[in-house]
């Protein structure tokens, strides 16, 4: 395996579009980074250009210490797999998965034992003798998976492998390959990765960091507990979470006591907040995750006054809708603590916990609540 390097690579269409904007990205030997972001944002763009399927009209790819640019995907030592998976139609799993290495004239019986070695590691055996169109959406995704272990490359590219799934085998697929990743690691075989998904959860649970993306630039690289508990800016803390944090604008005022402002109502910055915000005052964005939300007697000491608006039963848990004068709030409460008197139409307060608030600056949307080391 080997380390990935983009460095200030770009892509511009014929048109003059620019799609990915000089994005520096570093993917060590026998990691796992998943690239991410909504449609559009040129995650699989990129990947595309790491591959060697779209051209790079700027900057460099280096794969193992190599510059790629001018290399045709064969020669790049990467193996990809796709969306659809891209199994010949006509061809058996033995020979899917072993096609590569006859191209390559390799001899028959390290081909038999590659197969066998790689058809053990997915669970497959007993598929190799049936062709693609007698394969569940499940099965055909391990093959595709192993047609592109089999070659043993420099490194592994996933492009959405599991959208077409169904959400209880996309989960199952998740620990599948995880667990393989985590093996090869294991047995000194890491293998370098880079996948591709628009789902949150996808990234959140395989990655061993992320790399979030906007309209062809790099939002935030980093670890997932990281992302979430320290978003640099209002994209990414909006788009890393279930539900998604909440986002709504405030004022904040420093002074000798600081406090924070939100559609007439005023509430203490408390020590846990004022330590981390490195912003002079005026307009923010106040950001808090569903969770860090407390739902308390209406007059609490800095809390919100808010109007119930809608109420979703999720089994273990409710999410409370609410506002606060045109500022939407959604509230996770476990079901076990739910009061009954929360209906539609309830007034209740609302108590950010001080420890877990974002603020975010109104003009750059950076996270100004970080902490002067961040």
């Amino acid at each position: 395996m080997a380390e990935l390097k983009l460095r200030a690579v770009e892509k511009t269409y014929g048109n003059g579009f620019k799609a990915v904007h000089g994005i520096d990205l570093d993917v060590a030997e026998g990691e796992f980074m998943v690239l991410v972001g909504p449609s559009g944002c040129a995650k699989s763009t990129t990947l595309r250009m790491i591959a060697g399927l779209e051209t790079i009209t700027g900057g460099e790819v280096t794969i193992g210490g190599q510059v790629v640019n001018d290399l045709v995907p064969g020669k790049r030592g990467i193996a990809m797999v796709f969306q659809n998976y891209a199994l010949y139609p006509h061809m058996k799993v033995r020979r899917n998965l072993s096609f590569g290495l006859k191209l390559k004239r390799k001899p028959k019986a390290e081909i038999e034992a590659a197969t066998g070695e790689v058809s053990g590691i997915l669970e497959i055996e007993e598929l190799l003798d049936r062709l693609p169109k007698q394969l569940s959406g499940g099965q055909a995704q391990r093959v595709a998976l192993g047609r592109a272990l089999i070659k043993h490359p420099e490194v592994f590219l996933f492009d959405e492998p599991l959208s077409n799934l169904d959400a209880k085998l996309r989960a199952s697929m998740r620990v599948r390959i995880t667990d393989l990743h985590k093996r090869l690691r294991a047995e000194g075989r890491p293998a370098t990765v880079v996948y591709v998904t628009h789902d949150q959860v996808e990234a959140m649970t395989m990655g061993d960091r992320i790399c979030v993306m906007k309209d062809g630039h790099i939002m935030q690289v980093a670890d997932p507990e990281t992302l979430y508990a320290r978003p640099a800016n209002a994209f990414v803390a909006g788009f890393i979470g279930m539900p998604e944090m909440n986002l709504v604008p405030a004022r904040l005022v420093k002074g000798k006591t600081p406090s924070l402002t939100l559609d007439g109502q005023t509430i203490a910055v408390e020590d846990e907040l004022k330590s981390r915000i490195t912003s002079t005052e005026g307009d923010v964005t106040l950001g808090i995750r569903p969770q860090h939300l407390d739902v308390v007697p209406l007059g609490t000491s800095n809390a919100f006054a808010a109007q119930v608006t809608h109420l979703e039963f999720m089994g273990h848990e409710v999410n409370l809708h609410a506002r606060v004068g045109d500022a939407s709030f959604v509230a996770v409460i476990p079901s076990e603590v739910f009061d009954s008197s929360w209906q539609q139409g309830a007034k209740v307060g609302l108590k950010p916990r001080a420890a877990r608030i974002h603020l975010f600056d109104a003009e750059t949307t950076e996270n100004v609540s970080l902490g002067a080391d961040a």
